[in-house]
């Protein structure tokens, strides 16, 4: 891993960077990033940074908010889920900050601002295992999301029906397998696009469906109204599986506000000077808009409507007008390809810089090979785990915890040093501690859930 490590600029070391090689620092400098995905063009523009956060973070974590305060009930749902938003909001805004905190130097990865921080080795061990946890999760995630939504459409709209087992199915009766495969399919030819600027309109399209989905979510449920019986606790359930449970949707609200693992990402292709700060705050505060519009009403009228019966997707949820059930689904398709690439590309950028380290030319060849072979990988995770709601608790817990709530705040106190005891100083202390404890409880319950649901599931089927 220690391959990985870029600094960029050797006329401008940071606290700890300790790089005496200048001859490889100007190669890198002035060579390397024309060369790798996430910076070879440096052209977006404001809003190009709405519907990239847009993309990146209402994705099927939107869908799982209804189950996460099943869980945690009223107050506790509510109090998490706006609390989250606020601490996101605020650790976003530091990482924008942060991305041109030194004069003539631009963080254009997480870990190079990591390494800025910790130093070259700590700080890439503290960024990259965490990053890659989250960009590869959010793939295999995606991937199951993006079949079974796909199946879901299927069986809504097909008219060929036939009885199996006293039930009516269509045929033919494709597996889940199957249709997560059908889903991977067109991104061995999406995974081949050059650059991050490449995916304006896939990420455009995907911003687009993502507020559409969320509207018939919020929607169908709110005209459905409260279901016949629905009470909003948790009986029948013992003491072990409530506990566990709340853990689990603990790491289902983290996982919801993941745009941060890409974000130095998404501004390192923007133009500067002049500072890239403003146009992608302004992008960032329209992406947060969207968000609130989002995630509020799905998760309060989702849970109002279903209470303790509401599943981990809320389509499962609801069943009426069909149509429009159909028609969401179909948008979870669509929005979750657009994701999948959104997360993906930062992931070939690393393995490309380790080649272009390492002398390896990433050539047209060698890009197809180890992209298509990425993209397999991920897909055959997919059909091996396809636990929609506990793979979400998982990624929340592992990598959107450190990365998105407080990873942020401490290099915040390690960079700006805010004087001890200020509003400043507890602020981002509180979001330490409060959400390394959220990143242990979360990984417990939702580690714990997925070997409860494997011991019963017949794999690949």
């Amino acid at each position: 891993m220690s391959e990985m490590g870029v600094d960029k600029m050797g006329d401008t070391p940071g606290p700890h960077s300790g790089i005496k090689d200048k001859n490889l620092d100007a190669i890198l400098h002035e060579d390397l990033d024309h060369r790798l995905p996430i910076t070879s063009n440096r052209t977006a523009k404001w809003y190009y940074s709405a519907f990239h956060n847009v993309t990146a973070m209402v994705g099927a974590g939107v869908l799982g908010l209804p189950y996460a305060m099943k869980y945690l009930e009223w107050p506790g749902g509510v109090i998490l889920l706006t609390l989250s938003y606020v601490v996101t909001l605020y650790t976003l805004w530091q990482l924008v900050s942060l991305h041109e905190y030194v004069p003539g130097r631009r963080f254009n990865r997480y870990h190079e601002l990591g390494q800025y921080a910790f130093g070259p080795k700590l700080g890439l061990w503290l960024t990259v295992p965490w990053q890659l946890c989250v960009m590869v999760g959010l793939g295999v995630t995606y991937m199951v999301t993006g079949g079974q939504s796909l199946q879901r459409f299927y069986e809504l709209v097909c008219s060929n029906h036939t009885l199996k087992d006293g039930v009516s199915v269509c045929k033919p009766n494709l597996r889940e397998t199957y249709w997560i495969l059908i889903f991977a399919a067109p991104h061995f030819l999406a995974a081949q696009l050059p650059n991050f600027n490449a995916l304006t309109s896939i990420s455009l399209m995907g911003a687009i469906v993502s507020l559409g989905y969320s509207t018939i979510a919020f929607a169908t449920s709110l005209d459905q109204g409260k279901q016949p019986g629905v009470e909003y606790n948790l009986k029948g359930l013992s003491s072990a599986d409530v506990t566990f449970n709340v853990f689990n949707a603990l790491g289902t609200i983290c996982f919801a506000y993941g745009g941060h693992n890409v974000v130095l990402e998404i501004q390192s292709s923007m133009p500067s000077p002049p500072a890239s700060k403003i146009p992608m705050m302004r992008g960032v505060y329209v992406a947060y808009a969207i968000v609130a519009a989002c995630y509020f009403p799905v998760a309060i009228t989702g849970y109002w409507a279903f209470g303790n019966q509401v599943q981990d997707n809320i389509l499962k949820s609801v069943g009426k007008p069909i149509w429009v059930v159909a028609m969401a689904n179909l948008m979870v398709v669509v929005h979750v390809f657009a994701a999948y690439q959104l997360y993906t590309h930062p992931v070939f950028d690393m393995i490309e810089t380790v080649m272009l380290r390492k002398g390896i030319n990433n050539n047209g060849v060698v890009r197809l090979v180890y992209r298509t072979l990425y993209v397999c990988g991920t897909c055959f995770l997919a059909i091996t785990f396809p636990f929609f709601g506990d793979l979400m608790g998982l990624l929340g817990a592992l990598g959107n915890a450190p990365m998105t709530f407080f990873m942020p705040a401490i290099i915040w106190i390690v960079l700006i040093k805010p004087k001890m005891f200020t509003l400043e100083w507890l602020w981002n202390w509180f979001i330490i501690v409060a959400f390394v404890g959220v990143m242990f409880v979360a990984f417990i319950g939702s580690l714990r859930n997925i070997i409860v649901h494997a011991s019963t599931y017949n794999f690949y089927q």
